[in-house]
C-alpha cells in the first residue's frame, strides 16, 4: 500500500510540474512578445522541406486542422492546450540550405491570427517569384509575371482586404517596374481551379483580376492602360489531380491552377 502511495504521490507532482510548465509557457506567448522555443523541445529533430506553396496559402483565420494538412503537425513539444504551434524547416537557396523557425500564433478561437520568423528574413522565402520573360529585339519590350492566387487572397477571397501583405508587396514591386516602361499596355487575367460552379469560379477570377487592377493603379500605373480579364477554370495548367482525391488533397494538386497572370508591352 506504501508503494501505492508514492507512486501516486510522485505522478501527482509530475502533473504539477507539467502543468506549471505549460503555464509559464503559456504566459511568455501571451505577453505580447513572441518567443521561440528552444531547439531541444523539438520532437521531428531534423525538421522538414516545406511545400511553399501550402506556406503561402497559410494566413489569418487558418484552423489547426486546415493548418495540419498544409503543413503537418507541429514540430515541437507545445504542452497543455498550446496558444502556437511552431514548425523548423529548411529552404533550398542557391547558396546553399537555409534553415528557419515558423510560429502561427491563435487566437481564443483556435484559429491562426499571427505568424512568425526566426530569423525576420525567412519571410522572404515566401515572396512569390516573377522574373520578367526577357524582350525581343526590335519589338516593344513585353513582361510577363504569374502570381499565385493563394499567395495573393485568402482562399476563396478576391477583395482588396483579402490581399496578403507578401502579394501587396509583391505588387508594389511589378507597379514600380511597368510604370518604367512608355506608353505600356496591362493585362490582368484572373483564372481559377475547378472546384466549384463554372459560374462561381468565373467570378471570382474576374473579382481577383479587378481588384489587382486596382491595386497596379493605386501603386502609380495609369488606370486607363489596364485591363482585367477574367477566364475562370478554363485554362488549367495542371493535369493529373484527380477528383477522387480527398478535398485537402485537390486543393493542394490544384494550387497552380489559382494564379493570376500579368502581361505588360511597352517601350523602356
Amino acid at each position: 500500500m506504501n508503494v501505492a502511495k508514492s507512486f501516486k504521490a510522485a505522478a501527482l507532482a509530475a502533473l504539477v510540474l507539467a502543468l506549471a510548465a505549460c503555464s509559464t509557457h503559456a504566459a511568455k506567448e501571451t505577453s505580447g512578445d513572441v518567443v521561440f522555443p528552444d531547439l531541444d523541445r523539438i520532437v521531428l529533430k531534423e525538421g522538414t522541406f516545406p511545400n511553399v506553396a501550402n506556406l503561402r496559402s497559410v494566413g489569418p483565420g487558418v484552423t489547426k486542422e486546415q493548418l495540419y494538412h498544409l503543413l503537418g503537425r507541429p514540430h515541437f513539444s507545445e504542452g497543455f492546450a498550446p496558444k502556437a504551434w511552431n514548425y523548423l524547416f529548411h529552404f533550398r537557396t542557391p547558396d546553399g540550405i537555409v534553415t528557419c523557425q515558423y510560429q502561427v500564433k491563435f487566437d481564443d478561437e483556435k484559429r491562426g491570427q499571427s505568424f512568425h520568423w526566426a530569423p525576420a528574413s525567412c519571410a522572404d522565402m515566401l515572396k512569390p517569384s516573377a522574373p520578367p520573360v526577357a524582350p525581343v529585339a526590335g519589338a516593344p519590350d513585353v513582361a510577363r509575371f504569374s502570381l499565385s492566387a493563394d499567395a495573393l487572397f485568402a482562399f476563396g477571397r478576391s477583395g482588396v482586404a483579402d490581399i496578403k501583405p507578401n502579394g501587396r508587396d509583391e505588387l508594389a514591386r511589378i507597379a514600380a517596374q511597368i510604370s518604367s516602361a512608355q506608353d505600356s499596355q496591362v493585362t490582368v487575367v484572373g483564372h481559377t481551379d475547378r472546384i466549384g460552379s463554372e459560374d462561381s469560379n468565373q467570378r471570382l477570377s474576374q473579382a481577383r483580376a479587378e481588384t489587382v487592377r486596382r491595386l497596379l493603379a493605386d501603386h502609380g500605373v495609369a488606370a486607363g492602360s489596364i485591363r482585367a480579364e477574367g477566364r475562370g477554370e478554363a485554362e488549367p495548367v495542371t493535369r493529373n489531380c484527380a477528383d477522387s482525391l480527398a478535398r485537402s488533397a485537390l486543393v493542394n494538386c490544384l494550387a497552380p491552377d489559382r494564379r493570376v497572370e500579368i502581361t505588360v508591352s511597352g517601350q523602356k
